[in-house]
């Protein structure tokens, strides 16, 4: 199973970036939830994205903790493209560039030509993330609309509708490797 691990110079820290287990599962919501920004799932629903999309998912582990995730799946209308679903990155290991590093360990291991995500217009970190993988793939990036304010529930305790998500694409993906 592909994976890569090295340590961070300034940290000595040991970080391995792997598919997911089913045993991942509750790591997964618990990183989600401390985010504190992601839409958390039930854990149920971790459990099942760990079994059933582990070669499109990776987790990091620094140290052997949970630090990061990131959740994808391959379109089953276009296999070639892999949707990326949800990054988590805890807390305490921010500014390490795990969110880069699992990206680019996702995108090689799934061999995808084509990478879609979603992401709000106010999530600048995100499209930092995707943006630096487009340049780091000499790829393009793109931007469109997608899911509009109005497709989304209004929330009952805040009475707010979510954001409006918009679609990014990268594309070519893993040219070196063709």
């Amino acid at each position: 199973m592909p994976h890569s691990a090295d340590t961070p110079a300034q940290t000595g820290e040991r970080v391995e970036i792997r598919a997911l287990e089913v045993a991942d599962g509750a790591a997964l919501w618990r990183l989600a939830a401390g985010t504190g920004v992601l839409d958390v799932n039930t854990p149920y629903a971790y459990l099942l994205w760990a079994r059933d999309f582990a070669d499109t998912s990776v987790i990091a582990l620094v140290d052997g903790r949970p630090a990061g995730f990131i959740s994808g799946y391959r379109r089953p209308d276009d296999p070639q493209t892999l949707f990326i679903w949800q990054v988590a990155v805890d807390s305490a290991f921010r500014g390490r560039r795990l969110a880069s590093r699992m990206l680019t360990d996702v995108v090689a291991r799934s061999g995808a030509s084509r990478l879609e995500t979603t992401i709000t217009a106010d999530n600048a970190a995100s499209i930092a993330l995707f943006t630096g993988l487009a340049r780091d793939q000499d790829a393009e990036i793109t931007r469109s609309d997608f899911f509009t304010e109005d497709l989304f529930p209004t929330s009952s305790e805040s009475g707010e509708a979510h954001a409006a998500e918009d679609l990014y694409t990268v594309a070519p993906l893993n040219a070196q490797q063709a």
